[in-house]
């Protein structure tokens, strides 16, 4: 999975260094060549990898090629932040996520412009982070990773750039935040596996795709995600849509 995301990621920034066209799907939201070409890249590995297990893939859903899953499935977002893309921002990632019993297991987070890589294995509760290039011969060094207690000074909440509305916004004025991050796609997740932030609140749309493989780095590193009923957010459901949410340091 390591593997695909650093390919996938060196083809998205192949394509972001030069020209490229934007186009729009049937909800309106970006797509470019880069999601495409990253997209076919992870089908090939994961085909690969694990023949047998289904794999819902965001373009491959938008052309409505959505395979049957069953209690184990992978969900791929080959480029989650497609305006940080097109804007030339840098914060957008490849996300691959293995799904078992509604549960993600495995997560991988890669931001190829960043050089950033973010993995979780679930059971073995172990997280990690690495200053990784797109480049599939560099081998970078791996830090592991925790969520950290909240601080008694307050809490740093992620937020997200594209997407704010005035739901969130009432959220966050009534929680105890004395720092506030903006930053795209699913690195969001990543800060607060990381202990650079406490509390992502999304009060508002997203697909599974979107959020699989943060929450697996995030649940790896001792967090969790919630529904605003205090559920845990979980995957394969109709039309693979989520509630809103609260992804938080345990």
């Amino acid at each position: 999975m390591i593997a695909a995301a650093i390919e996938a990621g060196r083809a998205e920034c192949d394509i972001y260094a030069g020209a490229f066209q934007v186009h729009h799907k049937h909800d309106a939201s970006p797509v470019t060549a880069a999601d495409h070409a990253a997209e076919a890249i992870i089908l090939t590995h994961l085909a690969r990898l694990a023949p047998t297990i289904p794999v819902v893939a965001e373009e491959e859903a938008a052309a409505g090629r959505i395979p049957k899953v069953t209690s184990e499935f992978f969900l791929v977002d080959p480029l989650d932040g497609t305006k940080e893309f097109v804007a030339r921002r840098g914060d957008f990632t490849v996300n691959i996520a293995l799904i078992r019993d509604g549960q993600p297991v495995l997560g991988v987070v890669f931001a190829p412009a960043n050089g950033q890589l973010f993995a979780g294995d679930v059971p073995a509760r172990s997280a990690f982070r690495s200053a990784q290039r797109p480049d599939p011969d560099h081998r970078a060094e791996r830090a592991a990773i925790a969520v950290r207690p909240p601080p008694a000074r307050g809490l740093t909440a992620v937020a997200s750039r594209s997407h704010s509305n005035a739901e969130t916004e009432a959220y966050l004025a009534k929680a105890p935040i004395v720092d506030r991050v903006s930053v795209g796609s699913s690195l969001k997740f990543c800060l607060v596996a990381a202990g650079e932030a406490d509390l992502y609140p999304r009060l508002g749309p997203t697909m599974e795709w979107d959020t699989a493989a943060g929450h697996a780095v995030l649940a790896a590193a001792g967090g969790k995600v919630s529904t605003l009923d205090g559920a845990p957010l979980l995957y394969g459901k109709p039309q693979f849509r989520n509630p809103s949410f609260i992804a938080s340091a345990a």
